[in-house]
């Protein structure tokens, strides 16, 4: 388990001032998706870093655009930062691992991205270790315990029910089939 991750910090901290209080809720929430892919992959440093990228922007519309149609101004976001940090080479598979990360069926496309090994550590995350892929209960407690909700999962339910009051049709836009 990796407890500080320069460059997640680095992209967090670029940003802090638009999450407001929200921020050590989002902030844990990045370092338990990036450890929980990290997990369920290599490790090699290529995939830390595209981990650590991915884990920073994938939610960070919500605060930035102030929308929970959040997606596609995320993958902006981080193509934005890919481009501008020399990275722009992972805008693909960085890209699809933000827009298929609330996917609920598994990831078809390319098996060597880290796109399946996100969309199941946001899933494990976000439903608070309901679902877990397998992963050990002990493991996705020290991992619950290093970085506590802070609020993040209240804060999605607040946003979830503002969401339905203003479209009623459309609640949840980032759920994928």
């Amino acid at each position: 388990m990796l407890t500080a991750v320069a460059l997640l910090d680095e992209v967090l901290d670029a940003h802090a001032a638009v999450f407001g209080r929200d921020f050590t809720a989002y902030r844990n929430h990045a370092y338990r998706v990036f450890n929980l892919c990290v997990i369920q992959s290599s490790g090699d440093p290529e995939q830390l870093e595209k981990s650590a990228i991915a884990a920073a922007f994938h939610d960070m519309a919500i605060w930035t655009d102030g929308t929970f149609d959040y997606l596609q101004p995320s993958v902006t976001l981080a193509t934005n930062y890919l481009v501008h940090s020399g990275r722009e080479t992972w805008t693909t598979e960085i890209s699809a691992m933000i827009l298929e990360h609330h996917k609920i069926s598994r990831y078809r496309g390319n098996p060597s991205w880290l796109v399946e090994s996100f969309r199941r550590a946001d899933w494990v995350d976000v439903t608070r270790g309901l679902i877990t892929f397998g992963l050990p209960q002990s493991l996705l407690h020290a991992i619950f315990s290093t970085w506590p909700s802070a609020g993040f999962h209240k804060r999605l339910v607040q946003l979830e029910l503002t969401r339905l009051r203003t479209h009623p049709l459309n609640p949840l836009p980032m759920v994928r089939l």
